[in-house]
């Protein structure tokens, strides 16, 4: 494990643990002479000159001296070295989930990416702060009393050290038992915890419905808990055998040299003195040992905790190119584009173009692939055929930052984070200064959400924006679009929450980033659509028709049909029914 943590630490951050294994194991050499150190003293005082026993006292209590200074160096080093462990993994995970493709994180592995962020870093952490020191004992101190036991008695030390590949053997048996237990255990958590935050979350749509922990609404709930009771019963169940049969091992290595020294000293070939003095050596030999077995579960955590960091640090990043270009303009271009999700295709032979400085509007059934459209153009995910590119280059020969810094994003979904209005928009440019914020805040018509607020554009949002209503949510992601005033802007059903009255100033708004600027909009209000410079009907992965309005109109064709049924829709009324 020790080779393992290492070498995740990786060798510019590694002194620190270095230092405290050097520590640590010179503490436990230290250990192992002070006990060997009884010997001459219990043969000094039950033989027949008690006073020779003074010079080996000085000398274990010098021994004691260094030991105490070892110890101190070794727990201030174990503590400074969990602390930077927690920070470089903490950074190196951050810098691994940033460079992971979009299509990595599915709910399951984000539920144990909370996991790994939290407890598996924590587990990790421990390691130098307090578990090296109890495995460093239990192996270096036990060996340090064996070597010493040569200079006693080298018949004694035989018999202790055939013991030793016995416990090696039962050592491993017993931590193999647990290990895929634990890993049970830990994916019941990880899904527990998930389902734990979603019946949290969804207490509103529950309570409506009549719904409860006791009903249907928490059986969810209720099945991750028993399976995550199951795997740890599991765990405790297959761990019990391994730790008896190692407890029993150590006790059967101590017999065994107990045996020996009283078959010599009734043999005649060990005096009583002697025995005893390293049946006491013995006892300590054994004792860090059976310690060990103690330490056997945490040990598991501890190393299945490593092995995960590794696993997601091992995941390949979205590749990058080692020669970057820089894009000739911003006209995005799809080349006969294929991409699926998980083997299953969402595009086919999809080829596009959207000129700079238009508004191109994307229409089509839901499911049809608008979004992912959208989402292969800032490299979310990579293409499985065919090619993207911006200003006739493909995006993957493009540094993703200054793909990126191209590209403002208004998604269907927003998310909003923990802090002001304020901070909130500034996120779309941090170096604007707080009059180009709340301007970008005016033009999305925040401004107004603002003005009736206790404290203004200071005024906190919640965590993931939940103090604000959908289309106030909306409102203060378009206007990090505006703010970022990026060349290239995808809006996906950026107007979908708004009222009437607020989606015709949005729209004046977005008026402001067409000029010379590539906009595609996800749309199906009609006065949007209608007002583009070309519209892409995608339907079943493939782009079926494109045009202008008029021309898609006067085709009478798939689009005509949708724009039909969309203005159908717009005269649905809710009507009392008849008495």
């Amino acid at each position: 494990m020790i080779s393992q943590l290492l070498k995740l630490v990786g060798p510019e951050h590694n002194r620190p643990i270095r230092r405290m294994i050097a520590a640590l194991v010179v503490c436990a050499v230290l250990q192992g002479i002070a006990f060997a150190l009884l010997v001459p003293i219990l043969e000094a005082l039950l033989g027949s000159d008690p006073d020779s026993v003074w010079p080996w006292l000085w000398t274990l209590l010098g021994v004691s001296a260094l030991y105490c200074i070892a110890y101190y160096d070794s727990l201030r080093t174990g503590f400074d070295a969990g602390a930077t462990l927690s920070r470089m993994l903490h950074n190196r995970i951050g810098d691994q989930v940033a460079s992971l493709p979009l299509g990595w994180f599915g709910p399951e592995r984000v539920g144990r990416l909370g996991q790994l962020a939290t407890k598996s870093v924590m587990d990790v952490m421990g390691v130098p702060a307090h578990l090296l020191r109890p495995l460093v004992t239990s192996f270096v101190t036990p060996a340090t009393v064996v070597v010493i036991m040569y200079f006693f008695d080298w018949r004694l030390a035989l018999a202790a050290t055939l013991t030793v590949p016995l416990i090696v053997v039962v050592y491993r048996w017993s931590a193999g038992l647990t290990r895929s237990a634990d890993e049970a255990r830990y994916a019941a958590r990880a899904v527990t915890g998930g389902k734990v935050v979603e019946f949290a979350q969804l207490q509103p749509v529950l309570r409506v419905f009549g719904r409860n922990a006791e009903g249907s609404g928490g059986q969810g709930l209720d099945a991750a808990l028993e399976t995550q009771h199951e795997a740890s019963r599991r765990v405790l169940m297959t761990g019990v055998p391994g730790l008896v049969s190692f407890a029993l091992v150590v006790q059967a290595a101590f017999t065994v040299i107990l045996v020996t020294g009283t078959y010599l000293a009734l043999d005649g070939g060990l005096d009583v003195a002697k025995l005893l003095a390293i049946l006491v050596l013995a006892a300590r030999f054994t004792e860090p040992i059976a310690e060990a077995a103690v330490l056997g579960s945490t040990l598991r955590t501890a190393r299945a905790a490593l092995d995960r960091i590794a696993e997601l640090l091992a995941e390949p990043r979205l590749p990058q190119t080692a020669h970057p270009l820089t894009p000739r303009g911003h006209d995005i271009e799809f080349e006969d584009v294929d991409f699926g999700y998980d083997g299953s295709q969402v595009l086919s032979g999809v080829s596009l173009k959207l000129p700079e400085g238009t508004m191109t509007a994307l229409v089509g059934p839901s499911g049809s692939g608008k979004t992912t459209v959208s989402k292969l153009i800032p490299r979310f995910w990579d293409v499985d055929g065919g090619v993207v590119r911006m200003g006739g280059v493909d995006v993957r020969e493009i540094d993703p930052e200054v793909l990126m810094s191209k590209i403002s994003v208004v998604f269907q979904d927003v998310y909003l984070f923990e802090g002001t209005i304020l901070e909130n928009i500034r996120l779309g440019r941090p170096g604007a200064g707080d009059e180009e914020v709340r301007e970008a805040g005016r033009l999305a018509r925040v401004e107004e959400i603002a003005l009736r607020l206790p404290l203004g554009w200071d005024t906190k949002v919640g965590e993931g924006g939940a103090l604000l209503s959908g289309g106030e949510r909306q409102r203060v992601s378009i206007a990090r679009a505006i703010l970022k005033n990026a060349p290239v802007v995808l809006l996906d059903e950026a107007t979908a929450s708004l009222d009437p009255e607020n989606e015709r100033a949005v729209q004046e708004a977005l008026g402001h980033l067409t000029e010379g600027r590539t906009l595609l909009v996800i749309a199906h209000r009609l006065q949007t659509v209608a007002a583009a410079d070309q519209i892409l009907l995608l339907d079943d992965g493939r782009i079926v028709e494109h045009g202008t309005h008029d021309d898609l109109m006067a085709r009478e064709g798939r689009y005509a049909f949708f724009w039909a049924q969309r203005s159908r829709a717009r005269r649905w009324r809710l009507a009392a029914r008849p008495a």
